[in-house]
């Protein structure tokens, strides 16, 4: 099965076009609100796929709009939800109007701050994150106490949290001492808290995380909270074998 076909929960699909949160999909379900392909579904967990299917609420299938490709500089303290049933501030606040489709392309936890990429194609998602094709993430992280060359080489050769190997491609010491490390650190993969777990592995807790580049887009001067759209061809100008599925608005 490709990338593009593959099958996701309904409730996570329903979150992803921006039309529920998955505790509101799970209502809406169970209300007999919801269609894929003219059938009911069972539940909020039915697989469905977000390229074939047809999933209609209250009998209207959502228009797809055209395609939209933001870069976010998320502050602190917002998360990476659509809703949050914690009543915490969500990155969708910062977003302007339509927000119809739109997801974040990955995740960043409350405490990070930095680059995050929001769009409306599945397909442009679903291959930016995919492991497999290895998209260089970049951050600049300050931890406690002085990190050596040592421990900097241990982070490159990758490191094991319970079970998980984990492993940075390139680590640079940017200023060093015994009160705090500041450095730039190169990962090809998205897994959750990964470089605040590798930190503690080798003896330092982070404390403050930014993400500046993901692969070949750059948080630049984009001011802390604030969005910009993408085009596409900034896109593939950028990532040129990045593949999408909707067509810019005209």
């Amino acid at each position: 099965m490709t990338q593009s076909t593959k099958k996701i929960p309904l409730e996570r699909a329903l979150s992803k076009m921006g039309l529920a949160s998955r505790t509101q999909a799970a209502a809406l379900v169970k209300e007999k609100k919801v269609t894929v392909n003219g059938l009911y579904p069972r539940n909020a967990l039915a697989l469905v796929s977000l390229e074939k299917d047809h999933i209609k609420i209250l009998g209207v299938e959502p228009a797809k709009v055209g395609l939209r490709i933001l870069l976010l500089h998320k502050p602190k303290k917002y998360v990476t939800t659509r809703s949050d049933e914690q009543g915490r501030p969500t990155i969708f606040d910062l977003v302007d109007e339509p927000k119809q489709g739109l997801h974040a392309v990955g995740r960043l936890d409350q405490a990070t701050t930095g680059l995050l990429i929001l769009t409306n194609d599945t397909k442009l998602s679903a291959w930016l994150t995919d492991p497999k094709n290895e998209i260089p993430r970049a951050y600049v992280v300050t931890v406690r106490g002085e990190l050596t060359a040592t421990k900097a080489q241990a982070l490159i050769g990758g490191v094991q949290v319970l079970g998980d190997h984990l492993k940075a491609e390139s680590v640079e010491i940017l200023k060093a001492s015994g009160k705090e490390t500041h450095f730039k650190i190169v990962l090809k993969e998205g897994k959750n808290r990964e470089i605040r777990k590798m930190c503690e592995e080798v003896g330092h807790e982070v404390t403050r995380l930014k993400r500046i580049s993901f692969g070949a887009l750059e948080l630049g001067d984009l001011e802390l909270g604030k969005t910009r759209e993408l085009t596409l061809a900034e896109l593939k100008a950028k990532i040129p074998n990045a593949p999408v599925s909707l067509t810019p608005k005209s």
